[in-house]
């Protein structure tokens, strides 16, 4: 198509409107506008095309047969664009928003807060994807991705949600009294790990002890982990926030902690959200746990 051939849209949408209405007071009604701007668009267009689109003899304004021509082209043209825009905008509105999350943090931070948002918003219906792997965020597939980490995944928009670093946790009665100072005096003790996730791993491949592990290591999904590890099945990796209270309560010793700055991510891709994403981003941020943060609410959905 030669794009650059073609009148101004402004001019095009003024012209169908006074087609339509036969009334430039009630074009520019139509279009919000000035009847002086309808004017100054129709007579903008006739000179752009070098035809006389209107006939100003008589009292009031009529459309020339070559006008009429592009009248009819013009109701067309704009149908069919209003019809792929509502059919769009429908199917963008019936599909069910989907999250993706890990199993730990479905289990351990949304599952007791989600009921907040459905009672908020009954009219938004959901699927929860529970998976370790690291998904990809399509048109048309997933629309937000709870992930931890820095938040440097490329071509990915990311705002802090939880901030937390991770824990080396274990039962009292796994540790049976054993003093653990260093990552070296955990070789012995079995190991949990959630299936999908790294976390564990990188930290035991940054102690330098992985190869040196001696004792099982086990991967079980993430709502199952953290009753493995209070039932002093073994040792795991977790985020912090997932475990202070298990360890306030004596139920689980914290081994090591250490200073991160990483956490809990919402993750989309950039660009325009979808009505019910924008609204499920809001709830989350008034959630949010990160040190010094202002919860915000900026969808304009209510």
């Amino acid at each position: 198509m030669e794009w650059f051939s073609l009148p101004p849209l402004a001019a095009l949408r003024a012209f169908s409107a006074f087609a339509e209405t036969s009334n430039v007071v009630k074009a520019g009604a139509a279009l919000n506008v000035s009847h002086a701007a309808i004017s100054q668009q129709l007579r903008a267009l006739e000179r752009h095309m070098g035809v006389a689109l209107l006939d100003r003899s008589g009292r009031a304004l009529r459309l020339t047969r070559e006008g009429e021509h592009l009248a009819r082209g013009l109701q067309l043209g704009f149908s069919a664009i209003q019809t792929a825009v509502q059919d769009l905008t429908v199917s963008g509105a019936q599909r069910p928003l989907h999250v993706s999350c890990t199993p730990m943090f479905a289990a351990q931070w949304l599952m007791p807060r989600l009921a907040e948002f459905r009672a908020l918003h009954p009219e938004v219906d959901m699927v929860l994807d529970p998976s370790g792997e690291l998904v990809e965020l399509t048109p048309g597939g997933i629309d937000i991705a709870l992930r931890y980490g820095s938040g440097d995944w490329s071509g990915l928009a990311a705002e802090m949600l939880l901030q937390s670093p991770m824990s080396v946790v274990a039962a009292p009665d796994l540790l049976d009294g054993r003093s653990v100072s260093s990552p070296q005096d955990l070789l012995d003790f079995p190991w949990l790990e959630e299936l999908g996730t790294t976390e564990a791993a990188k930290w035991l491949v940054s102690r330098g002890v992985v190869d040196a592990l001696r004792g099982p290591r086990v991967r079980l999904p993430g709502n199952l982990l953290m009753e493995a590890v209070r039932g002093g099945q073994g040792a795991a990796v977790s985020v912090r926030a997932f475990v202070e209270e298990d360890i306030r309560a004596g139920r689980l010793v914290d081994l090591f902690t250490e200073d991160d700055t990483r956490g809990y991510h919402i993750v989309t891709r950039p660009g325009v959200l979808r009505s019910q994403a924008r609204k499920f981003i809001a709830w989350l941020r008034k959630h949010r746990q990160v040190p010094n943060a202002v919860a915000e609410d900026d969808t304009g959905d209510n």
